[in-house]
């Protein structure tokens, strides 16, 4: 009767057991991260009486928790993505918002400026017209401002989600090493694991997987060796490397992440953060944002430079050159704050045609001078400063390193941004609209004794015609005389100093100077000190073309028309796009980088809401199941409770029997 009663009380105490996993389950089937458990029952050791083994009942053999690792991963690998997604999303939909809107973009005031300069261009003597150059020119500076303003708050929202992300990153990591020293204490037995715990902890990592990409390791002792990036650890056992979001050693307004360490914060690489909403957002800031704000601050700087070069080639209403009419940014240079060396460098624009999107390093190794293109990673150089300075030139920027007190050290290096702040600091250097140059500085005139049918053109200037270092021009055209020799079909009269060109049908042939005569060819351009004219038709003998100095070139517009022709002309790009060519080329790459992004984060949804159902089908509570359950521990309940009941009884009987 006793191993009757055994019998009975194991079985109570089996089913008390699945009751109460079954109840557990059903209490926790909203909970985030839990996976139902299941009794593992074992028939407990018989007793050999000689005729055979008598069964002893049943014993539970433990708690099992339904996981799948291999589900798991793939949640959290999706996870990732999906999160890495929507951070990017959510920002590059801003820079798309922003420029495509047709009436806050920079197409409308690029527009409306020019018209203003064709409007010049048909009225050069007109004060209205004056006017409405200056006042576009001033909304078309606050447009490229104001855009790059936006620019500027998106980049620091950027840099206090950053900060965000790593606090949270940081929380993860603390609890996750809690919870490693807790599972290890409790995991002396392989078939008792802890669980609850070991769901906390895999919710953990699927949590701390939509800040970043986590790589997990599990150990024998059933902890967990989780990293980031390129293999950084993060949480090793018990112990938990604690991040930090730190601005950059060579842009302060950059925030990055690095290790906290004893002797101070060791930066990631911006490539090694991938995943998750912080991948995600160095990411964007890498391929949209800085690509964005270099793309405006190109067309502002290339429209500055370009426009300042051609109306420099312009004589204003005073009778003096033209002068920067916009203020053109130069490019910044950073030198990162662990340079032993104090040598300073500074840069300039040389050509606003070679202009690209990206920044660039130069770097000392303590023998040679590297210059690298940031957005692709091309190495331009590795040699002597001055291979350094023309590997940096075919991009259409220059530097000049100053030596200071302290030389520089292997390992010193420098940040150059040549377009970042070309938008920020684009502004009116003219105010006055009696000093914008529409008018061109010389003038030409047949002469009145003239026979012949021969014309010359109003002429132009080049920049070979401004001072190199202020005063006069090179030459100053008062009364230079071109007299025609039909005897000999020569030009005589060219300045003694100069060299002259003759370009005929677009073939150039320089004559250098001193040129006494030059053949006579119709149609021929010629170019002497940056004055370029054409002589047509037959002149007579002794016929003369006088170039002058423009004293009166109030009503002239030679040097506007030429203005509103940079519009149409394809000056960026190494000469193969427009201003409004190259704007209208960063909001096509924007808009279908953002369209890349929705359609490969709605597909990321699809695998992470796949992959969810298949990890909850294996793992996740199904409450019908459930009741199920209950319903049958709470019959092998009564059952065993029947069993000993049944004993009890028989018990009673044998007692009786002896009386």
């Amino acid at each position: 009767m006793a191993s009757l009663l055994s019998i009975a009380q194991s079985g109570v105490q089996t089913a008390q057991a699945g009751l109460t996993t079954t109840g557990h389950n059903i209490a926790n089937a909203a909970t985030p991260g839990y996976s139902r458990q299941q009794v593992v029952q074992a028939t407990a050791i018989g007793q050999n009486f000689g005729f055979g083994f008598l069964g002893n009942g049943v014993q539970v053999a433990g708690v099992k928790r339904i996981y799948s690792d291999f589900l798991g991963t793939q949640v959290t690998t999706a996870q990732t993505n999906k999160s890495s997604l929507e951070g990017y999303l959510s920002q590059i939909s801003q820079i798309d918002n922003l420029l495509a809107d047709s009436s806050s973009g920079l197409s409308p005031a690029l527009q409306e400026f020019f018209k203003g300069v064709q409007d010049l261009a048909s009225n050069p003597q007109s004060v209205a017209s004056r006017q409405a150059v200056l006042s576009t020119a001033d909304s078309l500076a606050a447009r490229f401002q104001g855009l790059d303003n936006r620019l500027t708050e998106i980049r620091d929202g950027v840099n206090s989600q950053i900060n965000s992300s790593v606090i949270v990153i940081n929380s993860y990591a603390t609890q996750i090493a809690k919870l490693n020293d807790s599972i290890a204490i409790l995991s002396s037995n392989a078939a008792q694991p802890p669980n609850d715990l070991l769901d906390q902890r895999d919710q953990l990592i699927n949590d701390l997987n939509k800040e970043v990409k986590a790589t997990v390791i599990k150990q024998n002792d059933a902890t967990y060796t989780v990293s980031i990036g390129n293999g950084q650890p993060l949480v090793v056992g018990s112990t938990q490397f604690k991040l930090a979001a730190v601005p950059s050693p060579t842009d302060l307004t950059r925030t990055e992440v690095g290790y906290v360490l004893s002797t101070g914060t060791s930066i990631f690489p911006e490539t090694a953060i991938v995943g998750g909403n912080l991948g995600g957002l160095f990411d964007f800031r890498a391929s949209s944002l800085d690509v964005s704000q270099n793309s405006l601050g190109r067309v502002a700087l290339g429209l500055a430079t370009t426009f300042n070069d051609q109306h420099k080639l312009g004589q204003d209403q005073n009778g003096a050159l033209g002068t920067d009419f916009f203020n053109a940014a130069v490019p910044k240079v950073t030198p990162s704050v662990y340079n032993v060396g104090n040598a300073t460098v500074t840069s300039s624009v040389v050509d606003a045609k070679l202009l690209t999107t990206s920044d660039y390093e130069v770097r000392f190794d303590g023998t040679n001078y590297s210059a690298r293109r940031l957005a692709d990673n091309t190495l331009l150089s590795n040699g002597t400063l001055a291979q350094a300075r023309t590997a940096l030139q075919g991009d259409g920027i220059d530097f000049t390193l100053t030596p200071g007190t302290a030389p520089l050290v292997n390992g010193d290096n420098f940040l150059i941004k040549p377009t970042t702040f070309g938008a920020q600091l684009f502004k009116v250097n003219v105010t006055d609209r009696a000093n914008i140059a529409a008018a061109a500085p010389i003038s030409t005139v047949t002469g009145a004794s003239n026979t012949g049918s021969g014309k010359i053109s109003p002429g132009f200037i080049d920049s070979s015609y401004l001072p190199a270092n202020g005063g006069s021009p090179i030459i100053a055209p008062a009364n230079v005389t071109l007299t025609y020799d039909s005897a000999t079909g020569t030009l005589s009269g060219f300045p003694p100093a100069q060299d002259v060109t003759v370009t005929t049908n677009g073939v150039a042939v320089v004559n250098p100077a001193p040129v006494n005569q030059l053949a006579y060819t119709a149609g021929s351009q010629l170019s002497f000190g940056g004055v370029n004219i054409t002589i047509t038709g037959t002149p007579a003998n002794n016929d003369t073309f006088v170039i002058n100095q423009n004293l009166s070139g109030v009503g002239d517009n030679r040097n506007a028309r030429a203005l509103a022709a940079l519009q149409t002309t394809t000056i960026l790009e190494r000469g193969t796009a427009t201003y409004q060519g190259a704007y209208a080329e960063l909001v096509s790459f924007v808009g279908n980088k953002t369209r890349e992004i929705q359609v490969n984060d709605t597909a990321a949804g699809t695998f992470l809401d796949q992959a969810k159902l298949a990890a909850q089908n294996e793992s996740g509570v199904n409450l019908d199941e459930e009741a199920a359950n209950l319903i049958r521990y709470q019959q092998a309940f009564q059952a065993a409770g029947k069993v000993a009941q049944v004993a009890s009884t028989l018990f009673d009987f044998l007692l009786t029997l002896g009386r």
